[in-house]
């Protein structure tokens, strides 16, 4: 398996960027370094069964792409290789003489306002997706199955522990059987025989680890002493956002994660850059045609980041501004999709070329 190290060893790289905030000139004293670039595989490899599109490194703040795979998603008009094409002079590491022949003009077209525009508005909706992990924490303590069932009591229900408790009943006492055509509603039977001769199973196998409630075996003539229900779908949906939660704070950008919380605004501040900076650079390509990664309002940008805005002021103003990237492009003089003759051109040139060479 190659790697970015190998890739170094052997000259494989065409081009390679500090990219991320650094590039967009809204970083701060703390911010990390993010590498990407473009490489090429050696001859035999290439002309071999395993293609390698990219290789990076294991926090994937270092991705190089494949000369192929690089050409591939500059014909998709994907922000991130663009922005390579328009990195400032200051963030290049290197450059290949091959590399030159590639130019964001080539490939910019009306394909920019779905990969910029709504690829920002998905960054809305994830900035206020972190409003309810923050505010709606699950407790570490998970619920059980008996949190999510309830017993018939008149008219109404109660929680199985308060229905237990009221009574003088413990679990062990309880025997469980299905109703026919109801789902997940049982009839409750209650064993209170000194000896328990009925040798009822009880609710559930074990409170803390089951997943289902428990069936007995209840003699013919029985009477159900009441009947419980247990609420099947809210226990998943539970369990799904239990789960869902604790995976999110043990992936979480702790960072991120604080920064959010000192703002006290309850959305990723970060995210909502982003959607600005997308969103302004789509609408600047629609209408000069070219590609400018530096941002121009960096105090803007790092305001937003600091959490200056309340959130519903940023979506509404990021939605006029939609609604101009959309009247932009419509209006544009833009190409419909990038040359794809053009572009294999240009990748045939610079493998033979390369080939050649080495």
């Amino acid at each position: 398996m190659l790697t970015i190290a190998d890739l170094r060893h052997q000259n494989l790289i065409l081009f390679e960027a500090i990219s991320g905030s650094r590039a967009y000139g809204t970083n701060l004293p703390h911010s990390d370094t993010d590498l990407k670039g473009v490489f090429i595989l050696p001859e035999d490899q290439f002309y071999g069964l395993d293609y390698v599109p990219q290789v990076a490194n294991e926090t994937n703040d270092e991705v190089f792409y494949e000369l192929r795979r690089f050409v591939e998603l500059l014909l998709k008009n994907n922000p991130t290789v663009l922005e390579l094409l328009g990195t400032p002079a200051d963030c290049v590491v290197y450059r290949h003489a091959l590399f030159e022949q590639f130019h964001a003009a080539d490939f910019l077209s009306k394909l920019c306002r779905q990969s910029f525009a709504e690829y920002a508005v998905a960054q809305i909706r994830k900035a206020k997706g972190l409003n309810k992990k923050i505010n709606h924490p699950e407790p570490p303590a998970r619920k059980s199955v008996l949190d999510f069932c309830y017993v018939t009591v008149g008219a109404g229900a109660q929680p199985v522990a308060t229905w237990l408790a009221r009574n003088g009943f413990n679990m062990a006492q309880c025997g469980l059987a299905n109703v026919p055509h109801l789902t997940d509603l049982y009839a409750l039977f209650v064993d209170a025989t000194p000896e328990r001769r009925h040798h009822y199973r009880g609710l559930v196998r074990d409170p803390e680890t089951s997943q289902d409630v428990l069936l007995s075996a209840v003699p013919k003539g029985e009477e159900p002493v009441a009947y419980l229900s247990f609420n099947r779908n809210g226990y998943s949906t539970y369990c799904r956002a239990f789960r869902e939660y604790w995976e999110w704070v043990e992936k979480r950008n702790a960072e991120r994660y604080q920064n959010t919380v000192q703002h006290g605004k309850n959305y990723d501040a970060k995210n909502m850059l982003h959607v600005f900076r997308l969103l302004q650079m789509a609408e600047e390509i629609a209408v000069s045609g070219e590609l400018h990664v530096r941002r121009p309002n960096r105090e803007f940008l790092l305001a937003i980041r600091r959490g200056e805005f309340e959130y519903e002021e940023l979506v509404a103003e990021a939605e006029k501004l939609v609604v101009r990237v959309e009247a932009a492009f419509a209006a544009s003089a833009l190409p419909e999709a990038p040359d794809k003759e053009l572009a294999e051109q240009l990748l045939r040139r610079a493998r033979r070329s390369f080939y050649q060479v080495s």
